[in-house]
């Protein structure tokens, strides 16, 4: 048995998230409040209470869902302290900074408070109503690829900015741009459907928001992480906490390679996996790209209670 662990999104989020875990784990309890005193505003109230319109704001979503990894990985280390190290650690886009955090590169207070700012900047990035979001189905990703390359103008760029399987790759950019793109994805037997977000994420659309986060960064300790951390950018472990801060600036303008990703890992021998957050969103992703590689989501205290069999932990 080899163990990744992976950490959740944007998108991820819900109303509750993490409630039950604090409730019966005073370490994640901490996490909870840590976070608040970061930040110095209640973000626990936000994921346990709401209202969704404000957790779903891109400022508050990016952080909270940080806080919320972090706390169900900390309950998972309280309840079961004899849990095998992971080989690896993952993050889909946002979820690389949840990553870097459990590997001991980045400190609590600076992963919630850089995506704040983070999320702030990709807000801010386009005005709304500019930018646009798809997710192209039944099609390969070097074939979205070339879509996006014959509907794109000087004026109006599209690109992949997810590729999540091998037949799901989400394309972002300015609104009309990516409305050709699914036209053109129709039209050769794909499926498109629009998604309801609030910029065009991982993109050159974004390029704001990476000055905005290299600034960040540029003010934080990153150290070299304790457990390879696969970057989105390539798929690669970055080895010191320069490598890692230039993958995180990277990323923001760049497609998230969670295909290469989830494929790097069974090349390495991984044969289990924890998704550490809310939902269940990489534990799908992954049976689409290898179905041999074992997902648990965790994001409960019920959930926490399976990991020893998943694992086979158990006596």
């Amino acid at each position: 048995m080899k163990l990744a662990w992976l950490f959740p999104g944007q998108g991820a989020q819900a109303v509750g998230m993490g409630k039950d875990v604090v409730d019966s784990s005073p370490a994640a309890r901490a996490v909870f409040e840590r976070a608040d005193e970061a930040l110095g505003e209640a973000l626990s109230k936000l994921c346990f209470e709401g209202p969704m319109d404000q957790l779903t704001l891109t400022a508050n979503t990016q952080p909270a869902i940080v806080t919320t990894s972090a706390a169900i990985l900390a309950a998972v280390r309280e309840r079961l302290p004899e849990l095998p190290a992971p080989a690896f650690a993952a993050g889909h886009s946002l979820g690389e900074y949840s990553a870097l955090w459990a590997a001991g590169a980045l400190s609590l207070a600076d992963a919630v408070k850089i995506t704040r700012v983070r999320g702030e900047a990709m807000q801010e990035a386009v005005p709304p109503g500019r930018g646009a979001m798809a997710a192209i189905m039944n099609l390969g990703g070097d074939a979205v690829a070339e879509l996006c390359t014959e509907a794109a103008t000087p004026e109006q760029v599209v690109s992949c900015a997810n590729f999540n399987a091998p037949t799901q790759t989400v394309i972002a950019g300015h609104q009309e741009a990516v409305a050709r793109v699914r036209d053109l994805a129709k039209a050769a037997g794909g499926k498109a459907i629009p998604l309801n977000v609030s910029a065009p994420f991982h993109c050159s659309l974004m390029q704001p928001a990476q000055r905005a986060v290299e600034r960040a960064l540029a003010e934080v300790q990153v150290s070299a992480p304790t457990t390879p951390v696969l970057a989105n950018v390539d798929a690669l472990p970055k080895e010191d906490g320069e490598a890692v801060k230039k993958a995180l600036v990277a990323q923001v303008d760049s497609p998230v390679q969670w295909v290469g990703t989830i494929e790097k890992l069974r090349a390495e021998g991984v044969t289990h996996a924890l998704e550490l957050g809310p939902g269940r969103v990489l534990a799908g992703l992954a049976r689409r790209i290898d179905k041999d590689l074992g997902v648990l989501s965790v994001g409960s205290t019920s959930a926490i209670d399976k990991i020893p069999s998943f694992l086979g932990l158990e006596e």
